[in-house]
């Protein structure tokens, strides 16, 4: 009987944890905001399975005999099983709670590159304050290794700017710029994502971080703002060639 358990227990075991891994996974960190973050997930989750396990652990004693705690008033057992127990694991969960959140802000006092992120349904538009003129769509490219400033702002609705792997997420609000740091601790792609609904395309209203060595990230954003503005260009022709085939059809 035990046997069996065993097998079934490791086999949804694995099941779940199946679950906490791909880029859109926010337990497998690629820079110092996604590792706090992660940290914190797990922390809390001992933390949470440590005091689940407690409660069991006295509800089995009251189970098994039915004579144990009998002599504890029933004032006692609210004051220690409902404030005592909680704070032990409460307490400590908090404080480090808030220590960790502290990691995250982007801090007054150091100067890192910025980076302007504008939602609007359904795409996301990226600008480079340090570099004028160079815009990238659903691609965002940052300086691998560095510390990044995302300015966050809305043109429509409210929406949600997501890097699991890099940060927490940040809404973007019309009217309101909000500021999240990222970094990431090496060159590759990350997904992004709007994680706030805001419509029929809100599902597909994704982007990718690009991380850039350092010293290719200037010729990076310049060949993404070509690839961009060659794709545009490709765009208004084939309008073009489409209305004046239209207007031919036309008696």
């Amino acid at each position: 009987m035990r046997a069996p358990l065993l097998v079934a227990s490791s086999i949804v075991g694995a099941a779940l944890l199946a679950g906490c891994s791909g880029p859109l996974s926010a337990l497998e960190p690629r820079g110092p905001a996604g590792g706090s973050i992660a940290t914190l997930w797990w922390v809390m989750l001992i933390g949470s399975a440590l005091l689940f396990a407690l409660v069991l652990a006295i509800f089995a004693l009251v189970y098994l005999r039915p004579g144990w705690g009998s002599s504890v008033s029933p004032m006692r057992w609210i004051v220690l099983g409902g404030l005592v127990l909680p704070a032990l694991v409460l307490i400590p969960l908090v404080g480090y709670a808030l220590i960790a959140g502290e990691r995250l802000l982007p801090l007054p006092g150091s100067s890192v590159p910025q980076v302007e992120a504008e939602a609007a349904q359904w795409a996301w538009t990226f600008r480079y304050p340090g570099h004028p003129g160079i815009v990238t769509h659903d691609e965002l490219h940052i300086p691998a290794g560095v510390p990044v400033d995302v300015l966050i702002s809305s043109r429509d609705v409210i929406h949600s700017l997501w890097i699991p792997q890099l940060a927490g997420k940040l809404d973007a609000i019309p009217g309101h710029v909000n500021r999240l740091r990222i970094q990431a601790d090496q060159p590759g792609r990350y997904e992004g994502v709007c994680n706030q609904f805001c419509g029929l395309g809100h599902a597909n209203m994704r982007f990718v971080v690009v991380a850039d060595p350092p010293e290719e990230f200037n010729a990076a954003i310049q060949r993404a703002a070509t690839a961009v503005k060659t794709e545009a260009r490709t765009e208004a022709k084939t309008e073009a060639r489409t209305d004046k085939a239209e207007k031919v059809k036309k008696p």
